[in-house]
């Protein structure tokens, strides 16, 4: 179990279960109590074996994502053979870690499945990295937090972990003014991966 907070406000939260990986995060970008937009994407599908959930800045978010994106293809067009989870995760670590005198201001969950099973780390603006069977990052993490540890067992099925992260982020919105307009998930398992929205109503 980790949970990180952020200053710029977000709430993202990853579990891993024995059929995949669910990642999900609420839509409102927020800065110094400021709402600039409800419809922020920072849940991320790679190659539909890889997710990232952040919280933090918008614009290293999506830097993130995109950079990541690029140097796993390019890998696996080098290499001609597909990246694993962990070693993705390591990569993103590194990453992070050579911009460590500028860095990017965003916490990121990384999920994915491969030969091994799914996997989740975490990482700091840094690059630190922890694997974790479930996470939550942003200033909504201590509330969702709360709501996983109560109902997580690995060996939930991916539909009721989906509406366990779901209901996390859910209940962090409620509490968190810079959380809300929703929630973006990206489910990830061995044979399939898929994106879906959750009006919060």
């Amino acid at each position: 179990m980790a949970y990180r907070e952020v200053g710029t406000g977000a709430t993202a939260v990853g579990l891993k279960v024995s059929e995949g990986v669910v990642l999900a995060a609420e839509k409102r970008v927020a800065y110094g109590g400021y709402v600039l937009s409800r419809v922020g994407k920072k849940v991320f599908l790679i190659k539909n074996r890889f997710g990232l959930a952040c919280a933090g800045l918008f614009a290293d978010i999506q830097t993130i994502s995109r950079l990541m994106s690029v140097e796993i293809h390019r890998y696996e067009l080098e290499t001609s053979r597909a990246m694993n989870v962990r070693t993705a995760a390591k990569l993103l670590s590194i990453i992070l870690y050579q911009y460590k005198y500028m860095p990017f201001l965003s916490e990121v969950i990384f999920g994915g499945v491969d030969d091994g099973g799914p996997h989740i780390f975490i990482m700091d603006p840094l690059g630190s990295l922890i694997e974790d069977d479930y996470a939550a990052v942003g200033t909504g993490a201590p509330i969702a937090i709360g709501v996983i540890e109560s109902e997580y067992k690995n060996n939930l099925s991916l539909e009721v972990a989906e509406n366990l992260a779901v209901k996390a982020v859910k209940a962090a919105i409620s509490r968190d003014a810079v959380s809300g307009d929703g929630v973006d998930v990206a489910v990830i398992s061995a044979n399939k991966a898929y994106e879906k929205f959750y009006q919060v109503v």
